[in-house]
């Protein structure tokens, strides 16, 4: 079974991304859920083998963090490893403001220290080197005990990592969109920095929003935001791939987005995090490293999934 670390833990090879778990009508994710859903898809990826619970302060104003600090104080939680992230937005530039954000984290998720914390995106105006510093400085003081960054390219990923380095630290993951249907992190530099530099590239988007699961083809677009970005065009680019992973996921007897995880699985540097509306879903993703792809069904998704290389995100950062 694929496993992954995450700075000193080392952590089965998939993960849940809890933005569904935050009540928020954000890309249509989660509207209608709440803390009983997100307590049954806790459940079932525990029970799963998983171990990583991603989140972000962002997420539905703080609601998805609450809501993983509520499941947590309910039950022995031995093994599980918790992450979010800080949102550098306009007004919280200093490093006083990413030690509150960072409180506030703690004390929504009811915990004394969280296992990652990560930068949500470039900081734009805030400097790049004011924010590591920071986050070393949390790292020395024990609130968190890994440092991460989000939507980093390959020359602020580097940035980073040496400026961690050189307060004693290691920068230990990287949470880009990367999927079958965006494999932009392998022609950006972004997967190749992550290997050499030995950081975790956390995938999120990996089922690309959702159109790697197969319910989506030419002439049956979703009726959400995603219409706009599923354009007939896209749903026809992605068809030979889409009926290959079919036909992989029937030989194995596995689902579709059991096959795009599994894919991504296989990538030494990379631990998929696909979202999980319900225990079903969370167990799915479980279940994605249950079986071996063949070396010729992983060249074959490679081959018809190339027009997808420096493919633009399918949507807004995660």
């Amino acid at each position: 079974m694929k496993s992954q670390k995450i700075g000193d833990k080392e952590l089965f090879g998939i993960g849940i991304g809890t933005m569904p778990w935050s009540g928020s009508r954000l890309w249509g994710y989660g509207s209608k859920l709440g803390l009983a859903e997100a307590r049954e898809a806790f459940d079932a990826a525990v029970a799963g083998g998983v171990h990583l619970f991603d989140s972000a302060e962002i997420y539905g104003f703080g609601k998805s963090e609450r809501a993983i600090g509520q499941i947590l104080r309910e039950r022995e939680t031995d093994g599980v490893v918790i992450a979010t992230k800080y949102a550098p937005l306009p007004l919280r530039f200093s490093p006083r403001a990413f030690h509150r954000a960072l409180d506030r984290s703690l004390k929504r998720l009811g915990l004394p220290s969280v296992d990652l914390y990560q930068i949500h995106f470039p900081g734009g105006r805030i400097d790049l080197a004011t924010l590591m510093h920071a986050m070393a400085d949390a790292l020395d003081d024990g609130r968190i005990q890994a440092a991460g960054v989000s939507n980093y390219n390959e020359s602020e990923m580097r940035r980073a990592a040496k400026i961690l380095e050189s307060r004693g630290h290691r920068l230990a993951s990287n949470q880009v969109e990367y999927s079958l249907v965006h494999r932009t992190p392998e022609g950006n530099g972004v997967l190749g920095a992550c290997t050499e530099l030995g950081v975790t590239l956390l995938a999120y988007s990996p089922l690309g929003r959702g159109l790697l699961t197969g319910k989506y083809r030419s002439g049956n677009a979703p009726i959400d935001w995603r219409k706009r970005i599923f354009t007939e065009e896209k749903l026809a680019l992605a068809t030979p791939l889409l009926d290959a992973i079919a036909t992989i996921a029937n030989a194995h007897g596995v689902s579709s987005s059991q096959i795009a995880l599994n894919w991504l699985a296989r990538i030494p540097a990379v631990l998929p995090i696909p979202g999980a509306k319900n225990a079903a879903q969370a167990a799915s993703n479980a279940e994605a490293l249950s079986f071996e792809l063949t070396d010729e069904e992983d060249q074959r998704l490679r081959q018809l999934s190339t027009a997808f290389m420096n493919e633009k995100s399918f949507g807004q950062r995660a």
